[in-house]
């Protein structure tokens, strides 16, 4: 069986916050942070919704495509989101 790796990219019902990350199960995590199943910034915020995310065969790919985006500016992470969902839509919905 081949791992997945997975660089996401969540926002808040607004859009105004962004929040990226790295998980092998995008499913799982993503629930997580819709259900606040852990306190942390997501939470605070209310950042549960997916609006861009990236599949990756190594956890060193993803590792590193995570560090490029976060060090990113938010107009670069705007233009990734818009370059594949222009309406920033939740696609939580897709991936289950």
């Amino acid at each position: 069986m081949v791992k997945q790796y997975f660089v996401y990219i969540l926002t808040s019902h607004k859009n105004t916050v962004l929040y990226t990350g790295i998980t092998n199960n995008l499913i799982k995590r993503v629930w997580q942070h819709k259900n606040s199943f852990v306190s942390s910034f997501t939470s605070k915020y209310k950042v549960n919704k997916l609006v861009y995310f990236e599949e990756y065969q190594t956890p060193y790919d993803a590792i590193a495509r995570e560090k490029q985006i976060k060090s990113g500016s938010r107009k670069k992470k705007i233009e990734l989101i818009e370059s594949l969902n222009p309406n920033w839509e939740d696609l939580y919905k897709e991936i289950i």
